[in-house]
């Protein structure tokens, strides 16, 4: 009776563990954290396209209905991209613990969650928002899958391509509001995010470079142990984004004390490149990498008070 009892209590705190893991390798198989920014730069482009709060109400539920399209379609961008870098990913330590690699999770049912969640985010976007919306998660997930995931083992302009489905979200949003993706509006958040993704990749390649270059993947770090092109690159691609400010300010989308506050705000981010980028040091390095994921959060919020 004992060992019965004892194997029933055994049984249920297993399944009690088992629960919590498979919540969390669900999380890892859609990139929930790093998909929040996806859903954050939606809501923000729809948040402009309506021209602020004011603008918004009565938009509440589109906005809804506009994350979880947007929402479902990246998650299962991620699952399908996780799908066919399952070798990869068991070579890095990084990854090696993902639900694919660790086989904890089948390849069925990880193509089966990824496939569901695509089309039902591309449908939920041209029924409950609009066709333009729908199209353009459409070509993320294509992008994403099937042009950025293949090249990262065949040349380094992979970063460039990557930064393409990155920066389509506040351009769902902004059509979701009912804006046109030809807006210059549009293309300026799209350029926004594109260049601030260049400066935060080449970061993180730096400092995962020699688990990179054991996956196999052509990255612009890839030998370079000082850091000196990676710095270079990180520099260049800031530069771009104050550059871009200023032209969205002669565009007045906002005034010209928002773009010179960005420029100060991107030469403060940068400063450790500019100092230690080329000492081969990881500090440096991390402390760039962590200025991007500032750098975002102070742009956005500047934005939404001064965009006219």
């Amino acid at each position: 009776m004992r060992v019965v009892i004892e194997g029933v209590i055994l049984t249920a705190v297993s399944e009690q563990e088992s629960s919590p893991t498979k919540v969390k390798d669900l999380q890892v198989l859609t990139k929930l954290r790093l998909n929040t920014f996806v859903l954050i730069t939606t809501a923000f482009g729809f948040y402009l396209s309506a021209k602020g709060l004011n603008g918004m109400a009565g938009q509440w539920v589109l906005l809804i209905h506009t994350l979880i399209g947007t929402a479902s379609s990246a998650f299962g961008a991620a699952a399908f991209n996780q799908l066919m870098e399952i070798e990869d990913d068991a070579r890095m330590k990084r990854t090696a613990d993902r639900p694919l690699p660790s086989r904890r999770m089948g390849v069925i049912k990880a193509f089966a969650i990824g496939w569901g969640l695509a089309a039902f985010g591309v449908i939920h976007l041209k029924a409950m928002v609009n066709t333009e919306a729908s199209i353009l998660a459409a070509v993320t997930i294509v992008i994403y899958v099937f042009v950025y995931t293949p090249l990262k083992k065949v040349h380094s302009i992979n970063t460039l391509v990557g930064a393409i489905p990155g920066a389509i979200p506040p351009v769902i949003g902004w059509v979701g509001a009912g804006g046109s993706w030809g807006d210059l509006g549009a293309w300026f958040l799209f350029a926004l995010l594109f260049l601030w993704q260049l400066p935060h990749f080449v970061a993180i390649s730096w400092l995962c470079r020699e688990e990179y270059e054991l996956a196999g993947y052509r990255m612009w770090s890839n030998g370079d142990v000082s850091g000196a092109l990676t710095a270079s690159l990180f520099v260049w691609f800031s530069i771009s984004l104050i550059l871009l400010t200023f032209w969205g300010a002669y565009e007045g989308f906002f005034g010209w004390v928002m773009a010179v506050g960005h420029g100060i705000l991107v030469f403060v981010l940068m400063m450790p490149m500019l100092r230690y980028g080329a000492s081969g040091e990881r500090k440096p390095m991390r402390l760039a990498f962590f200025g991007t994921l500032l750098y975002l959060p102070f742009v956005l919020l500047g934005l939404a008070f001064a965009w006219s």
